[in-house]
């Protein structure tokens, strides 16, 4: 974990108890500091109680002794309402921070490389962590995905964190300086949390706040908030500036031209690879994050043709347009994480011949807008509680199976998939919906229907017992 001895002795209140909160408690008691914890849920208040730690509210803290609040992400500060940790620490002019802040005053010497963005920050950030590895490079990839940030090694300069950053992460850490930092777009979200679309991109921004020469700005140019960042980045003198783009020329930049990768970094545009060459990202959407984890890699020193390789291997996000394989023929693709109608939109572009399984529980959009789309989807499977709502919507458009639940849908699909005879069929798990009708998580429903996928790999055999073209991972 990492190291909090600038808290020795000092008085801290972690509030938010979930992963990260838990790990930063952890690490700043192992540092020496006097730490008091409090969560809203009674269940992490027990959970951290068993841990050892004191667990008080913050009405009963006497704030005025306090040096530090860490906040999780979760836990808001200003809008809709701060919690009342937050207001009593206001009150009282105690510095509200984040593991983000803790990592930056840690004294670890390895550059950290920040990413960013409204979508494709978690794809980008598993890229950019996938190529420093296979170059051998001593890698601590988490943040806002995956491992918490305190549960990071301490690591020399020779090592290299890389963090995906949220808006709420970027506004609890004053100190951070980030060596690359990435901003892929800006669209509206979270605004509730940020007071508006100024305040989001007032966070967002955060991410270059510490930089100065030595430092690089990697910033797409694809939407209106992020092109008026990088110009406004571009007329400060310190830190390099590098663009990059899914859909214009970025000169001095990375950009994606006629689906090929284009590094023009050194003014002397050149053709990289084509995307096609990278099946596990498939997609528009997945452009812009392919050219920002290249333009990443470069900026670190890091040759074109060995990038290229260590692209080539990238297995992809889990639940993200996951290609779990091929069966007897037949094209599996867990996308899980497309819970809502926008998500399931960019997956229903990439593939032909679907034998498209989705239904849950279903967000205000439903369906709406997948029409125009619905060219390539050769049959639906639906599950969850919007299997009748989305029976109605579909009704006239698509072949539609009523199948209450995954499994049921995944074994229909497959056998509707060979019994058809197309070319590449594809049986895709896009939901469109939130899972918690049936599911913990997404998570846990796409390792359900990995594990789906998986038990159909047998049935693959031939009657001699030898496996009709059954592979696994990317093919």
């Amino acid at each position: 974990m990492i190291s909090c001895e600038g808290y020795a002795t000092k008085h801290v209140v972690v509030v938010g108890l979930g992963t990260s909160g838990l790990a930063a408690a952890r690490a700043l008691c192992s540092s020496g500091a006097r730490v008091l914890v409090w969560d809203d849920s009674e269940t992490r208040q027990a959970e951290a109680a068993v841990e050892g730690f004191p667990v008080r509210q913050p009405e009963r803290i006497n704030w005025a002794s306090v040096d530090a609040l860490v906040l999780s992400p979760g836990i808001p500060h200003t809008f809709p309402e701060p919690h009342k940790a937050a207001r009593f620490a206001k009150d009282a002019g105690v510095p509200i921070i984040g593991d983000t802040e803790l990592l930056a005053t840690s004294g670890a010497q390895a550059p950290k490389i920040a990413i960013t963005g409204t979508n494709g920050k978690s794809t980008t950030t598993a890229l950019v962590g996938h190529i420093l590895e296979q170059m051998g490079k001593d890698v601590e990839v988490g943040g806002n995905l995956g491992p918490a940030i305190c549960n990071m090694a301490m690591m020399e300069r020779d090592g290299c964190y890389v963090l995906e950053l949220s808006s709420y992460q970027l506004e609890l850490c004053p100190s951070a300086r980030f060596k690359v930092a990435v901003l892929l777009n800006v669209t509206p979200d979270h605004l509730g949390r940020h007071g508006g679309m100024q305040g989001y991109t007032a966070a967002k921004k955060n991410i270059f706040r510490g930089q100065g020469v030595g430092d690089t700005a990697i910033v797409g140019i694809d939407d209106d908030v992020t092109r008026g960042i990088y110009a406004e980045l571009k007329a400060k003198n310190g830190r390099k500036v590098v663009p990059i783009s899914a859909e214009y020329e970025a000169p001095g930049g990375v950009y994606v031209q006629d689906n090929v990768l284009i590094d023009d970094l050194n003014g002397t545009a050149k053709s990289v690879l084509r995307l096609s060459q990278l099946p596990n990202m498939p997609g528009r959407h997945n452009a812009q994050n392919i050219a920002a984890a290249y333009a990443v890699a470069r900026t670190l020193g890091l040759a074109m043709d060995a990038i290229v390789k260590s692209m080539q291997s990238f297995p992809g996000l889990a639940h993200r347009q996951e290609r779990l394989g091929v069966v007897d023929g037949v094209v599996f693709i867990n996308d899980s994480k497309a819970t809502n109608g926008e998500a399931t939109a960019k997956a229903l572009v990439c593939y032909d011949n679907i034998y498209w399984i989705l239904g849950g529980l279903a967000k205000e959009d439903g369906l709406n807008g997948l029409d125009p789309l619905l060219g390539s989807v050769r049959r639906a499977f639906l599950i969850g509680a919007a299997a009748d709502e989305f029976a109605a919507y579909l009704d006239g458009k698509l072949d539609v199976k009523q199948c209450g639940d995954l499994q049921t849908a995944t074994q229909a699909a497959f056998a509707a998939a060979k019994a058809d005879g197309l070319t590449a069929p594809t049986v895709l798990l896009s939901p469109a919906c939130a899972s918690f009708d049936q599911f913990r998580s997404f998570e846990h429903r796409g390792d359900v229907f990995r594990s789906l996928y998986e038990t159909l790999i047998p049935t693959a055999l031939s009657g001699g017992g030898e496996p009709i073209k059954a592979t696994r991972g990317a093919a």
